[in-house]
């Protein structure tokens, strides 16, 4: 695969890819035979899909060994810690956009602590698979995969069991408005670079919206989440990496 990936670039940091893809459809469903999860049962109306805000490429999060926050503040950072501990599982449809512009559409499943599917629609031929400890970015179409370990994504903080932002996390930033909790997570690494994690709650719902990863290069994947089922109960085998029948992308 040229360059690296995706929702890499929002779950493997030191990743670059877009691939332009109509506007999303309102439900999931399992591919690769690999899902008793056919989708999230949604009560109410589907939602449509989202329009991602896409964060400011000029603004200056503040970086410090001395940042400090208010009470206000750490009591924001609390409840998205505490809303991301209640979570076993989850599943949804997402639309993501590239750094380019470019949006991408699919669905996803996320089973605590570690694991994750995401699936692109069609044209995408890409799935990203975590099973616990290792993340891959797999190409369909020409039956290669790219491999990571799982301590390596930024969002290792989205997938684990139990967290406390403040005590387990670099946040340096936490804002609150009527509409978005967000904190954004820095993370230092001696061979990749610096790079960011901002996590966005609904103020009202408390529910997870959308994320950004910006890359050590300053780069932005934006991915928005919507019809969010937490009660779907997945199949394991959903999130088991297929070594036998995927290769090593080309070099």
């Amino acid at each position: 695969m040229a360059g690296v990936l995706l929702v890499t670039a929002a779950m493997v940091t030191a990743t670059s890819f877009a691939q332009t893809v109509p506007v999303p459809k309102p439900a999931p469903k399992g591919r690769d035979g690999a899902a008793s999860a056919s989708g999230p049962a949604v009560t109410g109306a589907t939602q449509t899909p989202p329009n991602p805000v896409i964060p400011d490429p000029r603004r200056n999060v503040p970086s410090s060994i001395f940042q400090t926050f208010d009470a206000n503040q750490k009591a924001q950072a609390a409840k998205v810690s505490a809303y991301l501990s209640s979570l076993s599982t989850l599943v949804g449809n997402f639309v993501q956009v590239g750094p380019d512009g470019s949006k991408t559409q699919g669905d996803f499943y996320i089973q605590k602590p570690g694991k994750v599917r995401f699936e692109y629609d069609a044209p995408s031929p890409i799935d990203i698979v975590a099973d616990g400890s290792s993340v891959v970015v797999r190409d369909r179409k020409l039956a290669t995969q790219d491999v990571y370990p799982l301590s390596q994504t930024p969002l290792r903080f989205l997938l684990s069991d139990r967290i406390d932002l403040m005590k387990d996390t670099n946040v340096v930033n936490v804002t609150a408005d009527d509409i978005f909790i967000s904190v954004t997570i820095e993370e230092k690494q001696a061979l990749v670079g610096t790079s960011r994690l901002m996590l966005m709650i609904g103020a009202k719902d408390g529910q997870l919206k959308q994320w950004t990863v910006t890359d050590p290069q300053g780069y932005d994947t934006t991915i928005a989440v919507y019809n969010l089922d937490a009660t779907k109960k997945l199949d394991p085998g959903m999130f088991k990496i297929d070594f036998t029948n995927y290769g090593p992308a080309p070099g």
